[in-house]
């Protein structure tokens, strides 16, 4: 009984917390025909947890909960941490545009194409990086600002997509933040990836 009540209320706190894709503004009729598009990661003004919290802040507090729990592991945490959106959020992300896409319409999403002629912006608005203590878990969230621009002319915004609360869960479980994290942008990606389908192919 104790088990299916935990299962329960894991899955009332994943739910509560549903991923929300809006397109703001244009169209993905552009992106047929296309071979590759550009892909740049942004996180200047990223914030995190419910009070908005900087990332400097967010870090400063990590870092500090680690170094108490054993010395010298707030610094570890730290490099663990500025590694992440390289090792684990884009590639994440990417695997899961491109799987939807290179098989069916020849069209490869990658970073460094700055001879395409569409970037695709991916900027970081907001993070909630859950917590898992095995019997119980709340998974965590990830916002994105979804931009295609003209590469040549970044002013030229083609189209814009708000993707609030894509939630980074899992099955089993998963003590780091970042791995958790992750798993919020290869929601995002895949979400996005069926939504442009949807549109414009």
């Amino acid at each position: 009984m104790k088990n299916y009540l935990t299962i329960i209320v894991c899955f009332v706190s994943m739910t509560l917390f549903a991923q929300k894709m809006k397109i703001v503004d244009g169209g993905f009729d552009f992106l047929k025909g296309q071979k590759e598009v550009n892909v740049e990661f942004v996180y200047d003004n990223t914030t995190f947890y419910k009070e908005n919290m900087t990332e400097e802040e967010y870090i400063a507090k990590q870092s500090a909960e680690a170094e108490e729990k054993s010395k010298g592991s707030g610094e570890n945490w730290k490099k663990k941490w500025a590694s992440a959106p390289e090792t684990i959020w884009q590639p994440k992300f990417l695997e899961l545009m491109n799987r939807n896409f290179q098989d069916d319409h020849a069209l490869s999403f990658q970073e460094g194409l700055t001879d395409a002629q569409y970037t695709l912006i991916v900027e970081t608005v907001w993070l909630y990086p859950g917590w898992d203590a095995a019997v119980m878990k709340q998974p965590a969230k990830v916002s994105l600002d979804l931009k295609f621009v003209e590469t040549a002319n970044r002013d030229k915004i083609l189209a814009e997509v708000t993707s609030e609360n894509a939630p980074g869960n899992q099955w089993g479980s998963s003590f780091s933040n970042e791995d958790r994290l992750g798993e919020g942008y290869a929601k995002t990606g895949k979400s996005f990836a069926k939504l442009i389908e949807k549109k414009a192919f």
